[in-house]
């Protein structure tokens, strides 16, 4: 059975039925109140949607735009551009071992996790960023309130097919948030933050075939999947932002450095041997305004919430950002207003006044500083 998110549903009965969300709301609510107990808000939002003539699932077989996959889907086709991969990881469970990959897809529709199975992992070895993947034969399922396509040694995964293309990716939906309401675990979260302090680039050693960590060995370099290897450099680069209502360590990685600096890979890695001419770099981006979309991790060293980036936007569109504060504030207005239209409530009936105990009031007046900016670490 195809599960649909809650969210799901009702935007797609708004879009359909040209009802509020708030209208649609009350109408689950009702709906509930009739059926107690009988049906979920789900159920609720599907007998509400059949009620108005509104298709929620518009299309379970064929090539799928991403918007239309859904969780527990069966023979899953549909084409996207890749916009990030993520490395081949080797498990063992009781007698048996395997691997697995993923990467994330796009379209002009939104975008979704793709996971490979076994040899099919392999396969990411040949794949990068930008590449069109054509996928057939997948399954579809639900992580943790996210979509993502599977694809075992059944399945189908062509790699730049010549008839396939892919317009504008419509990236997902993120959440802007003041840093001071982030809470861990938060995922698809958006930051508008200023530049405060940067710390020097570090840079780690990787296998130059799969991209994982290269540990040493002996008196060489050693992948758990290539063996003795000759590593290549990523890198990752740590900055604080401040947003007003707090400060935190936003984290970057290689894709994401390269989008801050607006560098190429080969100018990062010089100031692996010069790091005296990154120096300059460092002044110029503090006191930069940015835009940022990821999740927040604990790090658990140190006691304190991190921000993973996974895009970075060095220059804000200045009308996006008014604009979107002129629609805070006149949201802001109209409840303002609408407080000073309310019918006043009629007076009570004279009474005799009668004599309160004062009470007690918290003082409010103390002001506790953020927490100090400790210092960097490589990994964490």
């Amino acid at each position: 059975m195809f599960k649909i998110p809650l969210e799901d549903v009702i935007a797609k009965i708004k879009e359909k039925a040209g009802i509020s969300e708030e209208e649609i709301n009350t109408k689950i609510k009702t709906k509930l109140d009739q059926l107690s107990g009988l049906i979920s808000k789900e159920g609720a939002a599907h007998i509400i949607a059949n009620e108005l003539g509104v298709k929620v699932i518009e299309q379970v077989s064929g090539k799928l735009q991403i918007k239309n996959i859904l969780p527990g889907m069966r023979s899953v086709e549909t084409v996207g551009k890749v916009t990030q991969k993520f490395d081949i990881h080797e498990f063992q469970k009781e007698d048996r071992k395997g691997k697995l990959g993923s990467m994330v897809i796009g379209d002009e529709t939104g975008t979704i996790r793709i996971v490979l199975w076994q040899e099919q992992a392999d396969k990411l070895n040949s794949i990068k960023e930008g590449d069109i993947i054509k996928i057939k034969d997948g399954y579809s399922k639900d992580n943790q309130g996210k979509k993502e396509v599977h694809i075992s040694e059944k399945g189908t995964l062509i790699i730049n097919p010549p008839d396939e293309t892919i317009g504008d990716i419509k990236l997902g939906t993120s959440t802007r948030k003041n840093i001071k309401d982030l809470r861990e675990n938060d995922d698809d979260a958006e930051l508008l933050g200023t530049i405060v302090q940067v710390f020097d680039i570090r840079f780690f050693e990787v296998c130059p075939e799969c991209g994982k960590r290269a540990r040493p060995k002996d008196d060489s370099f050693e992948c758990i999947t290539h063996n003795k290897v000759t590593p290549a450099y990523s890198y990752v680069l740590n900055v604080h932002i401040d947003d007003g209502t707090e400060n935190i360590r936003i984290v970057c990685f290689r894709n994401q450095v390269e989008q801050l600096l607006n560098k190429t890979q080969d100018k990062i890695l010089s100031y692996k041997e010069s790091p005296d001419k990154f120096e300059e770099i460092k002044t110029e981006l503090l006191g930069n305004q940015i835009k940022i979309i990821g999740r927040v991790s604990n790090n658990t060293m140190f006691n304190r919430l991190e921000f993973v980036c996974s895009q970075v936007f060095p220059s804000p569109n200045p009308s996006e950002e008014i604009k979107r504060l002129e629609e805070n504030n006149k949201g802001t207005e109209e409840n303002t207003e609408q407080t000073k239209t309310e019918e006043p409530p009629k007076p009570e009936e004279p009474q005799k006044e009668v004599q309160e105990e004062p009470k007690e009031t918290k003082d409010d007046s103390s002001n506790t500083p953020t927490e100090e900016i400790v210092e960097d670490v490589v990994e964490g």
